[in-house]
């Protein structure tokens, strides 16, 4: 039986009448049309379907919506501020880890996370985030380069608020 459910999505409020199961992924895309996050597996093994939900990397394919009720979602086509692109994502792009760009979306939202959490992440830190993420075409070396840009980028815009 459908349910209408309520949560902030880049930063604008949405209320969802939706079956409680259904899957965050499936309403982010298919209802939202909010297209810029990924299944790749639907089985929460290759990460591209990673958004933010109250600061925290979800697998969105494997988390029900009725899980997100209330909650703070960040995919993303919430990152960019107008046409200026969020660090993680100029890192990414600068890096060259984008290549066919599937598994981009994930990445950047489990990058996001977690320099958002500790921007003084370490390098281990970092790897162990990407190591969640299945990437077919960079040989991951692009993607570990674009993580410690992010990171310096992330580390500047923080000294810059301060």
């Amino acid at each position: 039986m459908a349910e209408k459910i309520s949560f902030t999505i880049n930063g604008q409020l949405q209320t969802v009448e939706v079956e409680p199961d259904m899957k965050l992924l499936d309403v982010i895309r298919d209802v939202l049309d909010l297209t810029g996050t990924k299944c790749g597996c639907d089985n929460a093994t290759c990460g591209t379907c990673v958004v933010i939900v109250n600061g925290r990397a979800v697998k969105s394919c494997n988390t029900a919506i009725s899980k997100v009720a209330g909650a703070e979602i960040v995919t993303v086509e919430g990152l960019a501020n107008g046409m200026e692109l969020h660090p993680v994502q100029k890192a990414i792009s600068e890096s060259g880890a984008v290549q066919c760009g599937f598994c981009t979306p994930g990445i950047v939202m489990e990058l996001v996370a977690v320099l958002d959490q500790k921007p003084t992440a370490s390098e281990q830190e970092l790897t162990n985030a990407l190591n969640k993420h299945l990437c077919r075409c960079t040989g991951y070396e692009p993607i570990r380069d674009g993580a410690l840009i992010a990171q310096k980028l992330v580390q500047e815009r923080v000294a810059e608020k301060n």
